[in-house]
């Protein structure tokens, strides 16, 4: 007997879907991720004359980066907030929520007086809208993330990784896109980019937010959060989340060595680079070049994940990036363009992609399907936090303390990889976990899952 029509379309219809919402993911993260970097960017290049002028050009650097923290604190406060309702009342309604305040907080940015016309109010509004970004993107990841991941369940499991990595590619395709904006803009003579030029990517998030809130507007709920739609009287995913914290502890390991990374060598190395006498276009184009490398590698390493596990991949790119510290960043201070770009492509474009690639499978795969948004964003935005939040501002605060010399940024970028690597070298595998039951123990009812865990130590 031949299938039905319904039957027969069933597959084709879930196939696009799970098209769909990965494309959605891509946009989305990429729209998020150009919006936040910009940020970054833009700090590392003027933010310490226009809002804190009269420091010394150091401690105006360590300022400005500060303000650049503040968006990292909030992160995990979004995952919280975000991560609750995206657990109570669905994945999509949470990601155009997030992706609306992170455009408009950006395009606030564009439009914002300096110190010279309002004073102090100019930081203190500036870091007012960093920490409305941190908001925004602490819940974007996961529930594009989750989206993705468990649309891929059904038909697609054994390809979560390969899925997975359409948000993935959001970091480094918003790289390509927030550093090739500035690198247009910071080719404009200084006054001018000083004065207006360095407001304009920020006004360009109004266009992409436009673009990414059709897409996502257009995808389905996932399939497994209408399945697990939580009782009225169950408590709330951040409760059932911290009575049993080592899951989220552990995901949080197995991501700072990647953040630690991606801050070193794409934001702090632009400031880092051109305080040893690099163009800001030469600069810029190292960061490109390494971001369009990791467009590359991070589906290549998803797949392998797919294959051998997440651990082994994981693994793989801290013990590369620790083993490539030194040496990229003496590759940065030959003053030689080209190993500029060379050092960026192997630091932060290959090692720190493959420690980045299965991090959405990994962490997904780690929580029950009741408290996922919650946990899998704590656990990310925590090693944000400490990975990437921090960084710039140690390492600023240890350059200047120390001389100028390159050694402290070499051992914070092994310590994040060391971190890193003893995290994942003690969990279970995830890759043939099933997403449909309570993982790792947690669960929002009152009756304890007996299910295996998930993400717990080997």
């Amino acid at each position: 007997m031949s299938p039905s029509p319904s039957a027969a379309g069933q597959p084709s219809d879930g196939n696009r879907q799970l098209r769909r919402v990965a494309l959605s993911g891509l946009l989305g993260t990429a729209v998020e991720f150009y919006d936040f970097l910009v940020y970054g960017t833009v700090a590392a290049l003027v933010f310490g004359d226009l809002f804190f002028p009269g420091a010394d050009p150091a401690v105006g650097t360590i300022a400005a980066f500060g303000t650049f923290a503040a968006g990292y604190v909030a992160r995990p406060l979004g995952g919280i907030v975000f991560g609750h309702f995206g657990d109570r009342i669905g994945r999509k309604s949470m990601m155009l929520l997030t992706m609306a305040l992170m455009g408009c907080g950006s395009f606030l940015i564009g439009v914002l007086p300096t110190y010279d016309a309002i004073g102090v109010w100019a930081p203190v509004l500036l870091v007012a809208l960093r920490v409305v970004q941190g908001l925004a993107i602490g819940g974007e990841w996961g529930g594009a993330t989750l989206m993705v991941v468990e649309h891929a369940e059904r038909g697609h499991s054994a390809r979560r990784g390969l899925w997975s990595s359409a948000t993935q590619l959001g970091a480094p395709l918003g790289s390509v896109l927030s550093t090739g904006v500035v690198t247009l803009v910071s080719s404009l003579p200084d006054d001018d980019f000083r004065t207006w030029g360095w407001r304009v990517p920020f006004l360009l998030s109004i266009v992409l937010l436009a673009v990414g809130l059709f897409v996502r507007l257009k995808v389905a709920e996932s399939p497994l959060f209408e399945q697990a739609k939580p009782e009225p009287a169950a408590r709330p995913p951040i409760v059932a989340v911290l009575r049993r914290p080592a899951p989220v502890l552990r995901a949080a390991g197995a991501g700072i060595g990647a953040f630690t990374a991606q801050s070193l060598l794409a934001s702090f190395m632009i400031s880092y680079a051109v305080d040893h006498g690099y163009s800001r276009p030469q600069v810029l184009t190292a960061v490109t070049a390494a971001s369009c490398v990791a467009l590359l590698a991070l589906p290549a390493a998803s797949a392998l994940s797919d294959r051998v596990g997440r651990r082994p991949v994981v693994l793989a790119g801290a013990i590369a990036s620790a083993a490539l510290a030194f040496p990229v960043l003496a590759l940065v201070d030959s003053g030689s363009p080209g190993l500029l770009i060379l050092a960026l492509v192997l630091g932060h474009g290959i090692a720190q992609s493959t420690m980045y690639a299965p991090l959405g499978a990994l962490l997904t795969e780690m929580f029950g399907t009741e408290v996922r948004y919650t946990g899998a964003s704590l656990g990310y935005q925590s090693a944000t936090l400490i990975g990437a939040g921090f960084s710039p501002l140690i390492a600023s605060s240890l350059l200047t303390s120390s001389g100028g010399g390159s050694t402290p940024v070499s051992l914070l970028l092994c310590c994040g990889a060391a971190i890193t690597a003893l995290t994942v070298w003690r969990l279970r595998e995830t890759r043939t976990n099933t997403l449909g039951a309570p993982a790792s123990g947690i669960t929002t009812s009152s009756t304890s899952s007996t299910s295996s865990p998930e993400g717990t130590l080997r």
